[in-house]
């Protein structure tokens, strides 16, 4: 059988690199200063799909985007989102401006509101000022265009340090589609999803019921594989609509080149989340080999990513490899320690119950850089792996969160 040649590259254009597709941002009011609505539209009704936050305290605009899902059967023409005010744990009253929000942009940009989703990131209890938010709608719906890609990222920032957007064009023998995307979060991540949110676009034509799996599927090792702080917020979603201005239809044989295209993407924008994390100094790669399960490898990689000893001893460049173990050693999985391994960059300072202290000036000179890599072996002869993307914890993260809303 030809193996079927696929050529992926990196453009410009973020969430309106694929056709058909108009962003804008601006500012409403809700930040004393700087954007802080974004919005996303799709020149046609496009197939849609989203994954939400597993935390049972949920915000109204998941609630709402959820059932604005089920009853348009997996449709979409544009996304309204706001930043600064999470629109959480609102009541009625929240529900009710979520589904404001839905009405405006619908008479806006001349769509059925069952076609229009909303997203909310900001401070969990405050009440959003609808009027506000109205009209910042009116007005982002006339200055939509292509263009408005990087003003709708700066748009949905909160604590972020820096707008996050990539784009990707896929050409197959079948003809060429793109991928966009944007994404805010910078504490409050450890995404359990199927405070992040994420927005995709792809003018392939996708059925909606596909769309969905391949966003699971993309999803389930880059956005659910990332942590800053060990916290899941009450408003993670993440988005995708698929257009199909490039006529590209997604079947059975080009599905693995759109979920592989997707799940790259996605990876590069979750590494972005942390990298940008809060008080953050360096990109760090778990990796856990050895289990007897990936969710096995999983558990013990996350575990070790939210480890505020390891967090800590990272910013602090000192190889304290020992933490590592600990951390596997009490991650309720399988774990030998007379079998494990422990690597930090390029140097295994532990192997089969022998240190190698001899090795620590080379694992400590490895976490001077940006990006830094720690590898543990549970030990077990299994073939489980994992990885997770987090950072170092800083007194900048916590000086952040001490005030986050004054």
């Amino acid at each position: 059988m030809t193996e079927m040649r696929v050529a992926v590259e990196p453009v410009a254009g973020g969430i309106t690199a694929p056709r058909g597709f108009r962003a804008a941002g601006v500012a409403c009011g809700l930040k004393p200063a700087g954007l802080d609505l974004a919005l996303l539209a799709c020149d046609e009704p496009a197939s849609a799909a989203g994954i939400f936050t597993t935390n049972r305290a949920v915000a109204a605009p998941v609630l709402v985007s959820r059932a604005q899902l089920a009853q348009s059967g997996g449709r979409a023409r544009a996304i309204v989102i706001n930043s600064k005010c999470a629109n959480a744990c609102t009541g009625e009253a929240g529900l009710s401006a979520a589904r404001e929000m839905v009405t405006a942009t619908a008479e806006a940009v001349g769509c059925d509101p069952r076609l229009v989703l909303v997203a909310s990131t900001g401070v969990i209890g405050m009440r959003l000022d609808v009027p506000k938010v109205a009209r910042g709608i009116a007005e982002a719906a006339g200055r939509l265009a292509p263009g408005g890609h990087e003003a709708a990222a700066e748009a949905i920032m909160t604590t972020d340090r820096a707008p996050k957007e990539r784009a990707v064009r896929v050409a197959t023998p079948a003809g060429t589609f793109s991928i966009g995307g944007m994404v805010k979060g910078a504490g409050m991540i450890e995404p359990l999803m199927a405070t992040m949110l994420g927005f995709l676009t792809t003018d392939a034509t996708v059925d909606p019921a596909v769309l969905r799996r391949a966003l699971v599927d993309a999803a389930d090792d880059t956005f659910n594989a990332i942590t800053v702080d060990g916290e899941s917020s009450t408003n993670d979603s993440v988005f995708l609509l698929a257009g199909g201005a490039s006529g590209v239809a997604i079947d059975g044989a080009l599905y693995p080149v759109f979920v592989g295209a997707l799940r790259g993407l996605c990876a590069d924008l979750a590494k972005d989340i942390v990298r940008g994390g809060e008080g953050a100094t360096r990109l760090v790669e778990v990796r856990v080999a050895g289990a007897q399960s990936a969710s096995d490898a999983r558990r013990a990689a996350r575990l070790i990513a939210n480890s505020l000893l390891v967090k800590t001893a990272l910013h602090g460049g000192d190889p304290n490899w020992g933490r590592l173990v600990a951390v596997a050693g009490r991650a309720g999985v399988a774990f030998d320690e007379a079998r494990a391994r422990v690597r930090i960059g390029p140097a295994e300072l532990f192997a089969d119950a022998t240190v190698f202290d001899e090795r620590e000036a080379d694992a400590a000179a490895h976490l001077q850089g940006p990006e830094v890599e720690v590898a543990v072996d549970l030990g077990t002869g299994g073939s489980g792996a994992a990885t997770v993307w987090t950072c170092d914890l800083s007194a900048e993260y916590v000086r952040i969160n001490a005030d986050y809303r004054t």
